[in-house]
């Protein structure tokens, strides 16, 4: 038999071990990651990683682990050899009963074949270290060596000797941005273990080992993912059919740009899943615009049958028995912290309003810190007294735009009570603004997003008894191509029950006989597209409970109190407890806050006190 290229032939062992490190080994990054998951594996409890030239030029990894006696150090840089696959009742490697991280077994002699790989490894109680090297693929022999209890691993000059993949890699920078991406992950899926990081001479990442339980992976997500984080996170624990979920979300008014700070762990496993995004994108819907990413770190535990995690080279992806049923269990634990946060807004809300005050308001006053710099209407013109109208008003007019105009509550209409979250009602700023007093500080509430937000949760009651549903006088028949068809038709009963009944109409077609009331005018062909697009892209039918949001969201907004509206001291007060009352008022539909709260010494600060 002849091929394109010529004869059949058997490829050289050499072209064998470099094709399967293309596979594995992809660039620095995924080198560090193999590594690093063996010291994991190896039971370590402080790992250090050092790089040159972004990784390509020299990889280190040490850690405390277990270590290798002689034997094993020769089997650890065969093809296809292991320690991390265990035997089955017929003496066989079960695949599907995989508890390490690593498990292809492929990763070292895949890196000894692109690279210069040394190996200096010793045993607990050992009296010596051993020491063996592969270059290029060509194996040395295992030596006696000097060495602590543990392994330490250096690749260096990686891909010499597959000079072609050199001309793929990126930037020194991009390289080191990339290893330091991996390390990071792994250290937050294992917050007992201490992990640093160095690049030449630069510091990259030192973490102390963290007690266990939920405080110590909390402080450790904080150190990764920023301090604000931590602050702003809700505790996520839930359980369903022996399946653990675990972790942190943020609330919606801490949120970002894009989905970075969004991530899954699988069994201690760092994944990348389009799950999750689908599932996030299904939890926060209610809170946050399209364009707007919450911060999330999710693990999730299951027993090790229930997940393949050989599906990808690079073990970068997972394969659930059931994405479903692990789907549904994150949208509902999410639900379900973020109802119980309440009206709690993040603490970032107050810093991005202390921060709006604009510099040119603030000048050295030497060492009391800072005081106010009045605008003034002409080159050195400072506010005295006859000027002190004036003065104040040009600041407020600087600020708002016209002078301020307050509202102010009678002492005898505020409710005094203590302990209130959101305070009681001081005054009203502009016929927009709250101003409401707390034990140790100031509430401003925007009157118009916090009722449009209390209204819109009425309405979702109102809608989860039932969604009344519009028979369509002519039933629309929809084209579509037949697996779009075949995914909506599966959904059937899921669509039923937000009030949007189809049947299939043959291959490739759908039949609208009934849309949700709530509606009204409707392009029933473009959101059964739209629909049949998301099942594709997400697996999961998100289109319609968003539109019926949006239609939602419109009502109620039409419905609330409107801003320039002024309000008597009791509505005001009752603003303010109602929304301590309901669930997700922290912020409107769009993940904006409500409220903004400032603590006496935010306030302080702002006039140089502290």
């Amino acid at each position: 038999m002849t091929g394109g290229a010529g004869r059949i032939r058997r490829l050289s062992e050499g072209t064998i071990n470099r094709i399967a490190a293309g596979e594995v080994v992809e660039r620095p990054a995924s080198a560090v990651k193999e590594l690093v998951e063996n010291a994991l594996d190896a039971g370590a409890r402080h790992i250090e990683i050092v790089i040159g030239g972004g990784g390509r030029d020299l990889i280190r990894v040490s850690d405390d682990g277990i270590g290798m006696n002689a034997e094993e150090l020769a089997l650890a840089v065969e093809r296809h050899a292991t320690s991390k696959l265990r035997l089955d009742e017929a003496g066989l490697e079960d695949l599907h009963d995989i508890a390490t991280l690593g498990f292809r077994g492929e990763a070292l002699p895949s890196i000894g074949a692109v690279a210069r790989l040394s190996i200096l490894s010793r045993p607990k109680d050992a009296e010596s270290a051993f020491r063996i090297s592969v270059e290029g693929g060509r194996t040395g022999p295992v030596e006696p060596a000097a060495g602590r209890q543990g392994t330490q691993i250096e690749v260096r000059d990686l891909f010499y000797a597959t000079p072609a993949r050199l001309k793929f890699m990126k930037s020194e920078r991009a390289e080191t941005l990339a290893v330091s991406d991996v390390v990071k992950r792994l250290a937050m899926a294992h917050p007992e273990v201490g992990f640093t990081l160095t690049s030449g001479d630069r510091n990259l990442l030192r973490l102390e080992p963290e007690l266990p339980g939920e405080a110590g992976r909390l402080t450790r997500l904080g150190a990764i993912m920023g301090r604000d984080f931590e602050e702003n996170a809700l505790a996520i624990d839930a359980l369903r059919e022996n399946i653990a979920l675990t972790g942190f979300a943020g609330l919606p008014t801490y949120n970002r740009g894009t989905a970075q700070l969004q991530f899954l762990f699988v069994n201690g496993r760092p994944v990348r899943d389009k799950l999750i995004v689908g599932a996030v994108r299904g939890a926060y819907a209610d809170f946050l615009a399209r364009d707007r990413h919450p911060a999330v770190a999710l693990f999730v535990d299951l027993d090790l049958r229930d997940v393949d995690v050989n599906v990808h080279p690079a073990k970068a992806e997972v394969r659930f028995r059931d994405a479903g049923l692990v789907r549904g269990l994150i949208v509902g634990a999410l639900k379900r912290a973020l109802a119980e946060a309440g009206h709690r807004a993040s603490t970032t809300v107050a810093g991005a309003a202390l921060g709006a005050v604009r510099p040119e308001m603030m000048a050295p006053a030497g060492a009391s810190g800072y005081a106010p710099r009045w605008p003034s209407a002409g080159p050195a013109r400072q506010p005295g007294l006859a000027e002190e109208a004036g003065g104040w008003q040009g600041a407020f007019a600087d600020l708002g735009g016209h002078a301020a105009r307050v509202e102010t509550v009678p002492e005898a209409a505020v409710d005094n009570t203590p302990g209130l979250p959101l305070g009681v009602a001081r005054g009203q700023l502009h016929e927009t603004y709250v101003i409401a007093q707390t034990v140790d500080g100031i509430v401003i509430v925007d009157q118009h997003a916090a009722h449009e937000r209390l209204v819109y949760e009425r309405m979702k009651k109102a809608m989860a008894a039932g969604v009344a549903r519009q028979l369509l006088l002519i039933p629309e028949v929809v084209d579509l191509d037949e697996a779009e068809a075949e995914r909506l038709v599966a959904r059937i009963p899921e669509l039923s029950e937000l009030g949007f009944v189809i049947e299939g109409f043959g291959p490739g077609a759908v039949v609208v006989r009934e849309v949700p009331a709530i509606f009204g005018k409707l392009d029933v062909g473009g959101l059964v597209r739209d629909l049949a697009d998301d099942l594709s892209e997400l697996d999961e039918a998100l289109s319609l409970k968003e539109r019926l949001e949006d239609v939602c969201g419109t009502i109620a907004c039409h419905g609330s109190v409107r801003a320039g509206r002024r309000l008597t001291a009791e509505e005001m007060n009752a603003l303010l407890r109602e929304m301590e009352a309901t669930p997700h008022s922290g912020q409107c539909n769009h993940g904006r806050p409500t409220y903004v709260e400032l603590k006496l010494s935010d306030i302080e600060r702002l006039f140089g006190r502290r």
